[in-house]
């Protein structure tokens, strides 16, 4: 094929594409931060500005700085090296917030000028009077891409009036503080972050398909375990456009289409007459939109990023693999059911909708809050879009922006992402440092002053000035932070588990319980041993009671008595029971004898009465007289 034609098959897919995406672009969400001036007062207050597409926004953040306008390369086109012109923060000093206009370049190029003279954040002017807009990267083949990936300061756009605000204030001498804030920039809703990334499994469209893919191979660890943990849920999304019916059967589009017209893709090289179609990167995209579905039913949905990842490595475009007998053998290896996959794919040469990459276009239109996807990649965080750099880390760090507080997993609170706010001076909270107990808890937003639960133990306070122990335990930690002291192997202590909070000093003890008990002199304070015959002394909680002399000390009723007497006594008491039983069993005797002999005589004379009179008794009538049996 000649130079002509080449041409205009570049001119006709470009036409198409223009066309594609014209057809599908609704509504573009523009995504803001914050921007509060704190000083000059005449500048006081809330701004609006735009996220710019590249760099690392500090979502879940804020960062405070100053604002300078440089006197030369106000549009920050040049390096500021030919201008002697530095901006890198003195130890201790405040951020530079630099102040540039737009035109002239891209906002890249903006961005990495500042940034290596040492600005911490940029802070575009637009040049009109206008709605703010997103700051994006210039396409692969305009602008130098090489920087690209090196961009890490934050960027936003402001508008015309308020950056003339600021230029005039500054001036006037004015010093511009200014906190940019992205805390509020993503939902932040439960405990549950639910992100889509929107890509494409075409390995040959330059920069940003290989940003795509190392993007794909850094976060696969991080998004495995927050999805496995259940920290998060993921899906995967792929565009397409359809083809016009105009041009449904014309060869440029059988070639990057499938179900006749339908789902389509760019050409991966934007040359119809070398290398792979679109149709191809199609049939992939779907592929991996099915393994997905497949995974995902199997209670597997993180296999998605290994399968990406390996079919990156195994099956380039380059090496002529991007093939389905490729990707099915990473498929394999992976054990996920291959024959559902192909099920899921359905027919690409049928005349009707394929339901699978229906629900992508579907998907693609926004709702609500969220606007339409139109830009590839995309990621969507709690149906927000992500912008900034497609990077591990700055991508973690939005995730982690999108947990309510306290509820973030322990990979959000890494070094590498965001600052431990409790190491210094602990967050300002409260501390024991005899426990090592405090009640700063950091969390990714910074740090609350929150009275902890330790070992099952809850302390109870306000988190800032003081947490007490509360509740069975809390002896255990710290003695409930209470008194507690011991001497030659005796311990006291001011805490009881039997009351839920509070000190009180133990008894021989007296005190407020929490710094100090100090003995009860009893002996002093004529507390005990008050007999006359008494001696007192004093020990640390308590005392001892004596008696002069050869007397007994009898506790019970505070006095002393003779050792001796008290031997008379108890023998003499012993006798009184002994005689006592022997008496009382003797009486009983003659009680039991008396007894027995008067019922023995009741029985002899009741039997006589029956044979003859007796002399105590008349003669009984002889009808009465009772005569045995013979």
């Amino acid at each position: 094929m000649n130079f002509g034609t080449r041409m205009r098959d570049k001119m006709w897919f470009s036409v198409w594409v223009l066309f594609l995406f014209g057809s599908c672009c609704g509504r573009f969400v523009v995504e803001k931060n914050s921007l509060r001036v704190t000083s000059p007062d005449a500048l006081k207050g809330v701004y609006e500005c735009a996220i710019g597409n590249f760099g690392i926004p500090q979502y879940g953040g804020t960062m405070v700085g100053f604002v300078a306008y440089p006197k030369s390369n106000r549009k920050a086109c040049k390096s500021f090296d030919e201008f002697d012109i530095s901006y890198k923060s003195k130890p201790g000093g405040f951020p530079t917030f630099l102040l540039v206009d737009r035109g002239d370049c891209y906002f890249t190029t903006k961005a990495w000028n500042s940034q290596k003279a040492g600005a911490a954040a940029i802070i575009v002017v637009d040049d009109k009077e206008e709605p703010l807009i997103t700051m994006d990267m210039p396409e692969e083949d305009s602008g130098r891409g090489d920087y690209l990936p090196n961009i890490s300061i934050p960027s936003a756009l402001i508008n015309q009036s308020f950056g003339d605000r600021l230029k005039k204030s500054l001036e006037n001498g004015d010093m511009v503080n200014v906190n940019l804030d992205w805390r509020e920039s993503l939902p932040h809703p439960d405990d549950r972050v639910e992100y889509e990334f929107w890509t494409n499994s075409n390995d040959e469209c330059g920069p940003k398909c290989d940003g795509q893919i190392d993007f794909v191979k850094a976060f696969k660890g991080v998004a495995q375990i927050l999805e496995k943990k259940g920290y998060a849920q993921f899906t995967p999304h792929y565009i397409t456009w359809y083809c016009p019916e105009v041009f449904t059967l014309s060869k440029q589009c059988k070639s990057q289409c499938i179900n006749h017209g339908r789902y389509c893709a760019p050409d991966p090289e934007q040359d119809f007459s070398i290398g792979y179609d679109g149709r191809d990167v199609v049939i992939q995209n779907l592929r991996q939109v099915c393994l997905f579905k497949v995974a995902n039913e199997s209670g597997k949905p993180w296999l998605w990023w290994d399968y990406v990842s390996d079919f990156s490595i195994r099956c380039p475009m380059k090496d002529k693999k991007y093939t389905k007998e490729c990707a099915e053998d990473v498929i394999k290896s992976l054990g996920v059911d291959l024959k559902m996959i192909n099920d899921c794919i359905g027919d690409p040469e049928a005349d009707e909708d394929n339901p699978i990459l229906k629900a992508e276009q579907d998907a693609q239109i926004g709702k609500d809050s969220r606007g339409d996807v139109t830009i590839l990649p995309t990621l969507l965080i709690n149906n927000r879009q992500y912008r900034g750099k497609l990077d591990k880390s700055a991508v973690l760090k939005a995730i982690c922006a999108g947990f309510l507080e306290k509820t973030e997993p322990a990979v959000c609170l890494t070094e590498d992402i965001q600052t431990n706010e409790c190491l210094e001076n602990n967050g300002g909270c409260w501390r024991d440092q005899a426990a090592n107990v405090t009640a700063c808890k950091d969390t990714f937003r910074g740090r609350l002053c929150e009275c902890p639960i330790v070992n099952g133990v809850k302390f109870v306070g306000d988190g800032y000035t003081h947490c007490e122990a509360s509740g069975s335990g809390r002896c255990e930690i710290n003695n409930g932070g209470c008194w507690k002291e011991s001497r030659d192997s005796m311990s006291f202590s001011a805490c009881s588990d039997t009351e839920a909070n509070g000190c009180k000093c133990p008894p021989g003890f007296k005190g407020d319980g929490v710094h100090a008990c100090e003995d009860v002199n009893e002996c002093k304070e004529k507390i005990a041993c008050q007999c006359r015959d008494c001696k007192c002394k004093n020990t640390w909680g308590s005392y001892e009671c004596s008696c002069r002399g050869d007397l007994l000390y009898m506790e019970k009723h505070d006095t002393c008595i003779s050792k001796n007497a008290s031997k008379e006594i108890s023998w003499s008491f012993l006798w009184v029971i002994f005689l006592g039983l022997a008496a009382a069993g003797i009486g009983g005797y003659a009680v039991y004898k008396y007894r027995i002999r008067s019922y023995m005589d009741s029985e002899i004379r009741a039997i006589m009465a029956q044979y003859m009179p007796l002399d105590n008794q008349g003669e009984a009538p002889t009808n009465h007289i009772h005569h045995p049996d013979i």
